[in-house]
């Protein structure tokens, strides 16, 4: 982050803190009160508390956050997310009295989930979505709280977030919150059908969609004027999600759709990365009704202006075909189609035809690993090419991949992996804690 941006942005965390306490009694007063029903999940029906809590921990992802990577128990805390203002660690969120929750009511559990509240009335930062759980259902939350009772207990105090100043001052987040923390409960659309209002509430609450797949502004509140239509993350770039036929999902079948987040492949492409891990740990694991209803919602969503991309130069074109042909098209296909349920097609796919190149020079220089789901086993495994092609290399054969087969992109610069590969290695330099 540069440094006229980061004083741009301490300005306005000051401002803006200071308009919280101003504000801040309006908007508690404003802040959801009382239960509300969440949209019906068929599924559910005559379920235990117990049992709907555990289906709900699953669609929040909760033990991705909260378990540290190399072996930490579930929900015990300790993973760091690197942020651009520094690292923010997860909590212990296991049934234990002293480092954990058990000693919360059910109250002091939704303070915190849905409007950002330690045990102690501290403002916890928003690398926990509050801000979207905050349209999640006080029954929904009661559930997950007595499923988290029964998980087994670890006494385990993990590390703690230091932020550099001044975003270490979390009274500062009242401001935060006064922008970007929208309390009313989620409304049911009633020109809309069932499916698709559970959809919504899905997208929308538990399934978090927007922390990833929506742009962030500088103050890292995010973007609702380009919702769901993709973000940067960790190195990756989560996708447009929209209806959208070219960078977004228009194009997929509702079945397509399901068949991806129940199996992290379908014909078009297969999950990796961060998308990777929320097939295996969440969405597997969801009912396919509730998949569909999510296809449904998603695709319903107007989506980004497709925009016409810049011609590629053919000097580009024709050194990455041949590259391509060299590295590439053994598993991919000459006709970039990929192989069904286990190696993407580049033909048609929305990642590559991204505005930006994250994604494909991502897994170019580093490699990628599929999701392994019960129902599609065979994970299969992209080797890294970071070690075998210059940055010129990189970049023609990005650009030829990204305008091949109809795909239409803009083209990608040598200053473009320059600078991504000097972005992996300082996002490799950063490790997690040791596991518990």
């Amino acid at each position: 982050m540069s440094v006229k941006k980061t004083l741009v942005i301490i300005a306005g965390v000051v401002v803006i803190g200071g308009l919280g306490f101003v504000g801040f009694k309006t908007w508690h007063n404003a802040s959801q009160s009382g239960d509300f029903q969440a949209p019906a999940a068929a599924t559910m029906s005559g379920k235990t508390a117990i049992e709907r809590g555990k289906y709900l921990a699953l669609a929040g992802d909760c033990v991705a956050c909260h378990t540290a990577p190399g072996g930490g128990k579930p929900f015990a805390g300790g993973y760091g997310l690197n942020t651009p203002f520094g690292t923010i660690y997860a909590t212990n969120i296991t049934p234990d009295k002293e480092t954990g929750i058990g000693g919360w009511t059910d109250k002091q559990f939704i303070n915190a989930v849905r409007n950002g509240k330690g045990i102690n009335g501290e403002n916890l930062y928003p690398a926990m979505p509050y801000n979207v759980y905050a349209k999640v259902s006080d029954q929904d939350l009661k559930d997950i709280k007595a499923y988290l009772n029964t998980v087994p207990a670890v006494h385990y105090d993990g590390p703690k977030t230091d932020l550099p100043f001044p975003y270490n001052i979390r009274l500062m987040m009242f401001g935060w919150n006064l922008l970007f923390l929208d309390t009313a409960p989620f409304k049911a659309d009633p020109s809309q059908s069932a499916e698709w209002n559970r959809g919504a509430y899905l997208v929308e609450g538990l399934g978090h969609c927007t922390s990833c797949h929506t742009a962030k502004n500088p103050l890292g509140g995010d973007n609702f004027g380009v919702h769901l239509q993709g973000g940067e993350l960790q190195g990756w770039f989560a996708p447009e999600i929209t209806g959208n036929t070219r960078q977004g999902i228009g194009d997929w079948s509702n079945d397509e759709v399901v068949q991806y987040l129940k199996t992290g492949a379908n014909s078009r492409t297969v999950a990796a990365g961060p998308m990777a891990e929320a097939v295996t740990n969440s969405l597997q694991h969801l009912s396919d009704a509730d998949l569909h209803a999510i296809a449904v919602y998603l695709k319903s969503l107007p989506g980004s202006k497709d925009e016409s991309a810049p011609l590629a130069v053919n000097s580009a074109m024709a050194n990455g075909k041949a590259l391509y042909a060299d590295n590439c098209a053994a598993c991919h296909q000459n006709s970039g189609e990929g192989v069904r349920n286990m190696i993407p097609a580049l033909k048609g796919n929305n990642g590559v035809q991204a505005t930006g190149p994250t994604n494909i020079l991502h897994v170019l220089m580093n490699g990628g690993q599929g999701a392994a789901t019960a129902s599609n086993p065979t994970s299969a495994d992209m080797p890294e090419f970071g070690w075998k092609l210059t940055d010129q290399q990189m970049a023609d054969v990005s650009t030829y991949i990204r305008n091949a087969w109809g795909n239409q992109a803009p083209v990608v610069s040598k200053d473009d992996v320059t600078k991504a590969r000097k972005s992996q290695q300082g996002a490799s330099a950063l490790h997690n804690p040791a596991p518990q």
